[in-house]
């Protein structure tokens, strides 16, 4: 199946692609553009803490979003409490227009793991509020069965710490979570290499979020480039239902008969 056919829904609304992207740490807005060009993600993440609704951060980085055309999921980047969370999922909402929010809530800044515990509060209320919630997580079953309790029609679980670019770090977890929930899965932190992404998506994950791994490659574009064609590639072996593992050997080549050599 092609991209074109193989859609998936989040919130109702539907995607093509399975890669989002985000938009930091490039060494610049025309390299972003074209890596993003070279990817062709379902969205942009972005930061209300770089944006104002006047661009007076940086206008040239506004713009660019805007000329990009693809659709922004801002973010709630930094905040440590449930009270600033709301704030600037407020303030995101009035700025880009839009109900969708990546929820982060960091409850460690060594690791910026997630805030486990009042997580599932401030995805409740921000979704009794209307915004369509995607939730920034650890790989943690229960909590994530929590998140889709309150009302989260996707999660967003890390395969390694954020920027690590270690790839998924706890397969058995991943895996039966993924075993266990029905609602979409978007692999979100610690994705380094296009095999890493390709992993996950094999594993059935329904898309991944990038930024370091793109941002910071020698050469982002290219490696945009790799990271779409490996979604590409796990979603289509996902899709096509991978061989079991076998304990011993097998011939990949029948034999018909024993060849009869005539010598003279």
């Amino acid at each position: 199946m092609t991209s074109s056919t193989d859609a998936w829904t989040l919130y109702g609304e539907t995607f093509h692609s399975r890669l989002m992207l985000g938009t930091s740490r490039y060494p610049s807005p025309d390299i972003l553009a074209k890596a993003v060009e070279a990817a062709q993600p379902a969205m942009l993440t972005a930061s209300l803490r770089r944006e104002t609704a006047h661009a007076q951060a940086s206008p040239v980085f506004w713009q660019l979003l805007q000329n990009m055309k693809i659709p922004v999921l801002p973010n709630t980047a930094g905040c440590h409490t449930i009270d600033e969370v709301y704030t600037t999922a407020q303030m995101a909402r009035e700025v880009f227009e839009t109900d969708w929010l990546k929820l982060e809530l960091i409850g460690d800044d060594y690791s910026l793991q997630p805030d486990t515990l009042n997580l599932p509060l401030a995805a409740d209320k921000l979704i009794k509020q209307g915004f369509k919630v995607l939730p920034y997580c650890t790989e943690d079953l229960v909590l994530c069965q929590r998140l889709v309790d309150v009302g989260c029609q996707a999660v967003m679980p890390w395969a390694a710490p954020i920027g690590t670019g270690k790839g998924p770090l706890n397969a058995y977890a991943m895996r039966a979570l993924r075993e266990r929930l029905t609602v979409p899965l978007i692999v979100d932190a610690g994705l380094g290499l296009p095999s890493h992404a390709c992993t996950v998506m094999e594993w059935g994950y329904d898309a991944v979020l990038l930024n370091t791994a793109v941002a910071l490659a020698n050469h982002p574009i290219g490696m945009a480039d790799a990271f779409a064609k490996a979604v590409a590639a796990g979603r289509s072996a996902f899709l096509s239902g991978a061989m079991r593992p076998q304990e011993s050997a097998q011939p990949s080549t029948p034999t018909l008969g024993t060849p009869f050599w005539h010598h003279e």
